[in-house]
C-alpha cells in the first residue's frame, strides 16, 4: 500500500522555517552571551596582557658549557625551549597538516572546521575541532584541559577569547614555536620538542627528517596509545597517517609518502634523567652556588617573585669544556678501577676490625648515617630493632666499577663494602684565567652524592711543601743551596716538633733545595721551616686561595692541614702564571628565558707571590716530575714534555695527592677513602704518585691527543719579563758561593 504523501502548507513551511532561524539566532545570541560574560570573567579572570606577553610553563633550565654543549637541565618537567628558526620544516608541515590544515588561514577559530566538525560528530564521526592556537591557549592557561563536564565548557570559551587574543599579539611562526615548545610527549619526562627529540632520536628539532617528524606529531594526540616505545605498531600507523596527510596537503609527494611509510621506526632512544650524562657533581654544586646569588644579589623577576631554577628556562653559561669533561671522568674510569683491584688485594686476608683504627666505630657511623637507618628511627623501630634489620640478608644495590649490581646481602655488610670503596675527584683549570674545564667531584653521583672537589677538605701532605719553598726563595734561598739531609728538631713558641722521614724514602747526605723538594725529603723542609718560621708560610698560603684554616704552626711545611682540591688547583695555578692568583670560576653568566643577562660573573685577581719567585718554584717543581716522586710521568706515561708538579702523601697514606700544571694548564687530583683510617698500608702503594699522579696523566694525554683543544707539549713556562736575580745553574752558583762566608751566601752576596 502506498503510503501517502504529507505535504506541508506554505504558512507551516514558514513556521518551521522561522523556528529554525530562532533556534539558530538563539545559539549565536546565547553564543555571543556565554563569549560577553566569559570575557567579563564570570567564569574567573582570564590572563592579563603582561601575561599573554610572557606565557607561562615550566622550563628546563640548562647548564651551557664554555664549547656550547648542554651539560645537563634543572627541571620539574624536562621542558627546553627552541626556536622557530631551530625547527625542522617538516616538523611544522606535519603539525599543521594534522592538527590544523587551515591553521594560516583563520584568526584562532576556524568556523568553518567547527561547523563540519558539528556535521562529522552529529553522524557519529567523532572529532577534535580546537586549532593549534586553542590547543596552545588550553596547554599554557588551563593546565591541558579538565576532566569535569561543565568546567571543561568554560575553559573552552577562555580558549576562544586567548586564542585570538594570541593570534593579535604572535606571529604564525611564534605560535607554532610556543605550541611545539609547550606540548606533552607522554612518559620519560619528555616535555617539548627539543625533549623530545633528544629521548626518541637522540638528535635537534632542526635535525628530523620527515618520518620522524610524522611520528613525533602522531604522539600528540595520544602520547601513550602511539608511544613508539611502549606500542611500536600503533606508533608506525599513526605514523603513516600524518604522512598520508602531508602528502595530501602538499608537503611530500606521493613516492616521498611510499617511501617514508616503509621505513621501520629506528629509534636511537635516549632516557633522559637528571641524574645522568657528564658532570654531575658540578651541576650540583652549580645549583646550589646560583640560588645563593639569586638571593643574595636580590635578583628577581620583573614582578618580584623569585626564580626557579626549576621551572623558570634560565641558561646558564659555564666554563666547563665537555670535551675535557668527559676526559677527566674517563680517566678517572680508567685508573680508579685498576687502583681498587689494587686496594682489594692489598686488603684480601686481613683483619679489617683488628687492622682498622676505629673501625667498629666507622661502621656504627656509617650505619647512622645512612638512609636505612633514618627511615628505620623514622618508623618508631628500637636501637635492637635496627640493628637486627641491619644483620638481616636483603636486596642490595651496589656500585662497582664494572656497573651496578643487585645482590642479596647483610645492609651492614654494604656498609662495610662502601667505606672500602676509594673515592677520587679532579679539577682542571686555566692559571690565565681562572676558568674552571672540567670538575669531578667523586666516583659515583647516584650512589655518593658528597662532592670532593669544593665541599671536601682532606690532608694535603706534601703538596704543601711549595709554599714553605716558595717563601725561602722569596727570602733569597736559591734552588742550589745545599742542607744535611739530617733530622731537625723545630723549637717553637714552647713546642718541640721533629718530622719522621722512613728510611726507604730518605736520601742521606747533602741535597740542593731543588733536590730536596723533587724527592719530598722532611727532614730539610723543616730545616727550612726553621729558618723562614711559619706565620710568613701561612700569610703565603692564604694569598694563594687557600680558605680553609690553617695554623701557625711548623707542621704546616709537610702539609698538616686541610684543604680541598677547589683551593689547592686554584693556589697552584699561582705557580703557572707568574705569580697572579686568579679565582677558580666556573659560572660566567645567567640569562633569563628571553636571553636578557640576569647577572655576569666577575673573576678577582691579586699578585700572589713575585713573578721571579713563581718562575723559580716552577722550575724545581718540573725537577719533581723529571727527577722525584713525579718520575713516573715520564717513564710509565712518556710525557716528557714542561710539566711541573707536586705529590703528596701524609704518613699514614690516608690522601693521595697530585696537582700539576702546564703553561696551559694545572689540574689537581686527590685520591682516598671516605674514612681516614681506611687506606693503603704501605706508602708504596698509597703515595700520591701511585693513587693520583696516574689520573692527571692519563687525562693529560688524551687532551694532547685532541689538538683541537688547543694544548700543545712544546711550550714551556715563560721566564720573567724583568729576568732572573736568582741563579738556576748550580755549577755557576757554586763558583759565585766560593770565598763568601754563610751570610753571604745564604743572601747570594
Amino acid at each position: 500500500m502506498q503510503k501517502k504523501e504529507v505535504k506541508l502548507s506554505p504558512q507551516e513551511i514558514k513556521r518551521y522555517n522561522w523556528l529554525i532561524w530562532k533556534i539558530a539566532i538563539g545559539c549565536v545570541v546565547l553564543f555571543a552571551l556565554l563569549i560577553t560574560v566569559t570575557a567579563f570573567g564570570l567564569f574567573g579572570p582570564l590572563p592579563p596582557f603582561r601575561e599573554l606577553e610572557n606565557p607561562k610553563s615550566n622550563q628546563a633550565s640548562e647548564i651551557i658549557s664554555s664549547d656550547k654543549k648542554v651539560l645537563g637541565t634543572y627541571y620539574v618537567q624536562n621542558r627546553s625551549s627552541v626556536t622557530y628558526k631551530d625547527l625542522s620544516p617538516y616538523l611544522v608541515n606535519a603539525l599543521v597538516a594534522t592538527e590544523d590544515n587551515r591553521f594560516y588561514n583563520h584568526s584562532g577559530i576556524d568556523f568553518q572546521r567547527s561547523f563540519s566538525i558539528i556535521f562529522y560528530n552529529l553522524i557519529g564521526k567523532s572529532q577534535g575541532g580546537s586549532t593549534i592556537t586553542q590547543q596552545l591557549a588550553k596547554n599554557l592557561y588551563n593546565g591541558g584541559g579538565s576532566h569535569n563536564p561543565f568546567v571543561r565548557i568554560t575553559q573552552k570559551l577562555k580558549e576562544l577569547i586567548i586564542s585570538v587574543q594570541l593570534e593579535r599579539h604572535y606571529t604564525k611562526q611564534e605560535i607554532l614555536t610556543m605550541y611545539l615548545n609547550t606540548v606533552d610527549f607522554g612518559a620519560y619526562n619528555t616535555y617539548g620538542i627539543k625533549s623530545a627529540t633528544r629521548t626518541y632520536f637522540n638528535t635537534t628539532p632542526d635535525k628530523v627528517s620527515p618520518d620522524q617528524a610524522a611520528l613525533l606529531v602522531g604522539m600528540l594526540n595520544a602520547p601513550g596509545l602511539y608511544s613508539p616505545i611502549r606500542h611500536p605498531e600503533n606508533a608506525i600507523g599513526r605514523r603513516n597517517l600524518v604522512l598520508e596527510r602531508m602528502g595530501k596537503e602538499g608537503y611530500l609527494t606521493s613516492g616521498q609518502v611510499d617511501e617514508f611509510k616503509q621505513k621501520p621506526l629506528d629509534l636511537d632512544f635516549t632516557r633522559i634523567d637528571r641524574n645522568e650524562g657528564i658532570a654531575q657533581y658540578f651541576r650540583a654544586v652549580l645549583k646550589k652556588e646560583i640560588q645563593k646569588i639569586l638571593v643574595d644579589k636580590s635578583i628577581t623577576k620583573p614582578d618580584g617573585t623569585p626564580y626557579d631554577l626549576d621551572r623558570d628556562g634560565l641558561k646558564i653559561y659555564t666554563t666547563i669544556d665537555a670535551t675535557m669533561q668527559e676526559y677527566a671522568e674517563e680517566s678517572q674510569r680508567e685508573y680508579m678501577r685498576t687502583l681498587q683491584g689494587q686496594f682489594n688485594d692489598h686488603w684480601r686476608g686481613h683483619s679489617l676490625w683488628k687492622e682498622i683504627k676505629n673501625y667498629k666505630l666507622l661502621l656504627d657511623e656509617g650505619m647512622r648515617r645512612s638512609d636505612r637507618y633514618k627511615e628505620l628511627v623514622s618508623e618508631g623501630k628500637s636501637e635492637d630493632e635496627i640493628k637486627e634489620n641491619f644483620n638481616t640478608p636483603d636486596s642490595i644495590n651496589l656500585f662497582t666499577w664494572r656497573g651496578d649490581i643487585d645482590t642479596v646481602m647483610k645492609p651492614i655488610d654494604s656498609i662495610v663494602y662502601c667505606k672500602l670503596l676509594l673515592r677520587n675527584s679532579l679539577m682542571s683549570m686555566d692559571p690565565a684565567t681562572g676558568y674552571i674545564k672540567a670538575w669531578v667531584g667523586g666516583i659515583n653521583f647516584e650512589h655518593f652524592q658528597y662532592d670532593q672537589v669544593k665541599d671536601g677538605a682532606r690532608q694535603v701532605g706534601s703538596t704543601a711543601k711549595p709554599f714553605t719553598y716558595a717563601v725561602a726563595v722569596n727570602q733569597s734561598f736559591s734552588p742550589c743551596m745545599e742542607f744535611n739531609n739530617v733530622p731537625d728538631t723545630i723549637d717553637y713558641e714552647g713546642q718541640k716538633w721533629c718530622p719522621r722521614s722512613g728510611k726507604a724514602e730518605t736520601i742521606p747526605g747533602m741535597l740542593t733545595m731543588r733536590e730536596a723538594l723533587a724527592h719530598s725529603q722532611n727532614w730539610i723542609t723543616a730545616h727550612i721551616m726553621k729558618e723562614i718560621t711559619p706565620p710568613p708560610v701561612v700569610e703565603l698560603i692564604k694569598r694563594m686561595g687557600i680558605t680553609t684554616d690553617v695554623p701557625a704552626y711548623p707542621s704546616i711545611c709537610l702539609g698538616s692541614f686541610d684543604a680541598s682540591v677547589f683551593d689547592m688547583t686554584g693556589a697552584y695555578g699561582v705557580f703557572a702564571n707568574h705569580g697572579i692568583w686568579t679565582q677558580p670560576t666556573f659560572l660566567l653568566r645567567i640569562e633569563d628565558k628571553n636571553g636578557n643577562v640576569l647577572y655576569t660573573n666577575h673573576t678577582q685577581v691579586k699578585q700572589a707571590m713575585d713573578e721571579q719567585t713563581a718562575y723559580v718554584m716552577t722550575y724545581m717543581l718540573k725537577a719533581v716530575v723529571t727527577d722525584g716522586t713525579g718520575a713516573r710521568m715520564g717513564f710509565k706515561y712518556h710525557l716528557t714534555n714542561p710539566i711541573a708538579g707536586k705529590t703528596g702523601t701524609p704518613n699514614d697514606n690516608s690522601d693521595g695527592w697530585f696537582v700539576g700544571y702546564t703553561p696551559q694548564l694545572v689540574t689537581g687530583v686527590w685520591t682516598g677513602c671516605e674514612d681516614r683510617d681506611i687506606h693503603f698500608r704501605t706508602e708504596r702503594l698509597g703515595e700520591g704518585a701511585n693513587t693520583a699522579l696516574p689520573i692527571f696523566a692519563l687525562y693529560m694525554q688524551k687532551l694532547y691527543a685532541n689538538t683541537s683543544l688547543g694544548y700543545k707539549k712544546n711550550i714551556d713556562f715563560d721566564p720573567p719579563k724583568g729576568g732572573l736575580n736568582i741563579t738556576l745553574d748550580c755549577g755557576a752558583y757554586n763558583q759565585q758561593q766560593q770565598g763568601t762566608n754563610p751570610v753571604d751566601k745564604k743572601l747570594e752576596f
